[in-house]
């Protein structure tokens, strides 16, 4: 290896056996602290390390004792703060038992998630969990284990979701609590079978049940559409009064059109949201919004994903609660 032109030599486990001479097995067993070594022959091996400042390679330990303590997780950005702090408690979790993470940010492009999903069989890593909003279908055919968050892919692997449903009914409702009359559901469209799609089906059967005439407006899921779909929807619908969005961000994009065209917020038009991650009361207005369970979902995917390796029973279905909270966004 080279550094600025120097060359750097990069010790090797020989070296550390030869260092402190004892066979490659000796060191082996102390530098894995696997079987019986005696005590004055495991700080010699630990002084060679010490000196020599070797550092194990995770990728050939991990083929040797076929057990990787590395885990991919491919989400798609970690730029929104719902995928970054659910990576917080993902690697906090792996980490607590003995994992370490690989991140993988596919933006939710085919062909990334396609590159990184190869990247992590080269690294050998033990399993993957993945939330992906692409139209890719190849992590049906994968021989590691898998854990999904939000999206179905087939009976063999497991997902964990929050419950949308029950998320979508708790914002219809509180809409129409508060005297909306019209209601509306924005976000983006399903390219596949995602449980997110029960938030808009939650809403109409909730508006249908209270006899509200509602809407559905959807767009690409994109961030960069986010504003633009929000003005086509108010140029549409300028009498809806009470609008449920996919996801918190849809939510923030609309009180701020709204705002720029007069309209004041919960008093024209109430607003929900969905996710959760306005997580302070610094910045106003104070959303009202559905909490979806960011480290329960983190953690009990972790959890499922090392019971799978494990060759431990599983539950293949994982449907968290979500809870409302109100915010200035609604009456």
């Amino acid at each position: 290896m080279e550094i600025d032109g120097k060359e750097l030599y990069m010790a090797s486990i020989k070296d550390v056996a030869k260092l402190a001479g004892v066979g490659l097995g000796t060191a082996s067993r102390v530098i894995n602290n696997k079987g019986s070594v005696k005590p004055t022959t495991r700080e010699k091996v630990l002084r060679a390390i010490r000196e020599l400042n070797y550092t194990p390679n995770e990728v050939a330990r991990s083929f040797q004792s076929q057990s990787s303590k590395l885990v991919g997780l491919i989400i798609p950005t970690v730029w929104h703060p719902f995928f970054s702090e659910l990576t917080y408690y993902v690697e906090n979790e792996l980490y607590k038992r003995g994992y370490k993470m690989m991140l993988c940010n596919s933006d939710a492009e085919a062909n990334k998630e396609i590159d990184y999903l190869e990247m992590l069989k080269r690294h050998q890593v033990a399993g993957i969990i993945a939330i992906t909003y692409s139209d890719f279908t190849g992590f049906g055919t994968i021989d590691l284990p898998m854990v999904s968050i939000d999206r179905y892919i087939n009976d063999k692997i497991p997902h964990v979701a929050s419950n949308n449903y029950e998320g979508g009914k708790k914002a219809a409702e509180a809409l129409i609590k508060g005297g909306a009359q019209k209601l509306a559901y924005v976000g983006g469209i399903p390219l596949f079978k995602s449980s997110v799609s029960e938030r808009k089906k939650a809403l109409i059967e909730v508006a249908k049940k209270h006899n509200r005439p509602y809407v559905v407006h959807e767009t690409l899921p994109s961030d960069n559409q986010i504003d633009l779909t929000v003005k086509e929807f108010l140029k549409l619908y300028p009498d809806v009064d009470g609008v449920f969005t996919s996801t918190d961000l849809f939510a923030g994009a609309l009180i701020k059109e709204l705002n720029n065209q007069g309209k004041k917020v919960p008093e024209d038009v109430q607003v929900v949201g969905f996710d959760g991650i306005q997580n302070n009361d610094f910045f106003k207005p104070i959303l009202s919004t559905v909490v979806q369970p960011v480290e329960g979902i983190g953690r009990k995917s972790v959890e499922i994903l090392l019971n799978l390796i494990d060759k431990k029973e599983i539950t293949y279905e994982t449907i968290l609660d979500v809870s409302y909270r109100k915010g200035d966004t609604t009456k």
